[in-house]
């Protein structure tokens, strides 16, 4: 029996003691039996992701990535049987046909059947044919290609066709989780894994326009033209190239944002092209020598070395020598950044040349035109 201190120190204790255990049972029956609690049978899917898988993030996007293939007809004329030209226009030999076919993959964005994919995947295909990972394929007619971004739009004629649900306003973020989709080598669909590496990539020699994701999940031939999505299963990225010195996956492989690639299509279904600014000039990025040269205390901006004939830049009254350092009051980092600036302006628009002319800075006032369609060859 507890007497004296004991029995003092048994009833400053006890209460707490309770008091926690009732606490804990409470809160151990709301997980169990509370709203929001799962079934007694449900799977452990049911309830919030599991840290250590994304298979749901897979479950909903892996059924809107399909495979692209792609078949090139190459005609071969006969040999010659004689030196007289007119002999041979009647004697030639029936020529030979080959079918050359190339493997890449899609994402399928809308349930009208319309596929992105890498521009690279499909060009100089004569016939190119899509496959679902439910077994069902289709030949697809190509809407519109994007050379300066390798982005290419098709369509499909199927009925009940899964889509992907894209990024949205979400931010992409360095460390981000993301999964690559795709058909790597023809072994069939396959995910990797890895983070995101960095963003706004540019300086590649990809494309024309460059604003990569970079990532470290895998992405080897066949992948290109596949989907990188994150652990919600929203599409953030057409997988575009890798970097590397003998071809194979070596850890860097780069991707066109979600939101490039839906401005992308939108032009393609609208305009049958993409619809971009024009200033109509060529800019070299400025290096220090060259700031050094002109004046500058800052390496900004992009010396103009050339002026197209009759192009909004030489309205304007744009010279070849002159150093663009920025638009509207904005610097402009270098020559990239402003042409992509431009590029990204409504056609009409009104915009301030910021211009560095020798010593002297102006302001030069254009009409942006129209950006000329790329040559696809």
């Amino acid at each position: 029996m507890l007497t004296g201190p004991l029995l003092k120190l048994f009833r400053f204790l006890a209460l707490p003691v309770v008091a926690g255990l009732a606490v804990g049972l409470s809160v151990l029956w709301w997980y169990e039996h509370g709203p929001g609690a799962r079934d007694a049978g449900a799977p452990a899917t049911a309830t919030a992701p599991r840290a250590d898988s994304y298979s749901d993030a897979v479950a909903r996007a892996a059924p809107a990535v399909v495979n692209v293939y792609t078949t090139q007809i190459v005609t071969r004329g006969g040999e010659q049987l004689s030196d007289d030209p007119l002999f041979n226009r009647f004697m030639e030999r029936p020529r030979r046909e080959r079918a050359l076919a190339s493997l890449g993959s899609g994402v399928l964005v809308s349930s009208e059947g319309y596929v992105l994919t890498s521009y690279h995947v499909i060009r100089d295909a004569d016939e190119i044919l899509v496959a679902l990972r439910d077994g069902r394929d289709a030949p697809a007619r190509v809407v519109g290609t994007d050379p300066e971004t390798d982005l290419a739009l098709l369509q499909i004629a199927l009925e009940d066709l899964p889509q992907i649900e894209l990024n949205g306003p979400q931010p992409v973020s360095v460390g981000d989780v993301v999964l690559a989709i795709g058909n790597p080598l023809g072994v069939g669909q396959t995910v990797s894994m890895g983070i995101v590496s960095a963003t706004g990539r540019t300086h590649l020699g990809i494309a024309t326009f460059e604003n990569f994701i970079q990532t470290d999940a895998a992405i080897n031939r066949g992948n290109s033209g596949g989907a990188l999505i994150n652990t919600r299963g929203h599409l953030i990225g057409i997988n575009t190239a890798i970097l590397s010195s003998d071809g194979n996956w070596q850890g860097i492989g780069f991707a066109t944002p979600a939101s490039i690639a839906s401005e992308v299509m939108s032009d393609l279904i609208e305009h049958g092209r993409v619809i971009r600014g024009y200033l109509g000039v060529t800019v070299q990025d400025i290096n220090p020598t060259l700031a050094e040269t002109f004046g500058m205390d800052d390496v900004v901006g992009g010396v103009v070395t050339e002026v197209v004939s009759g192009s909004p830049a030489q309205d304007a009254g744009l010279q070849a020598g002159d150093v663009l350092i920025g638009i509207d009051g904005n610097t402009m980092k270098d020559g990239y950044e402003a042409m992509n600036r431009i590029a990204g302006t409504e056609p009409g628009t009104k915009l301030t040349l910021n211009v560095r002319r020798n010593t002297q800075e102006l302001e030069l006032d254009v009409t942006i035109g129209t950006r000329p369609p790329a040559n696809e060859s």
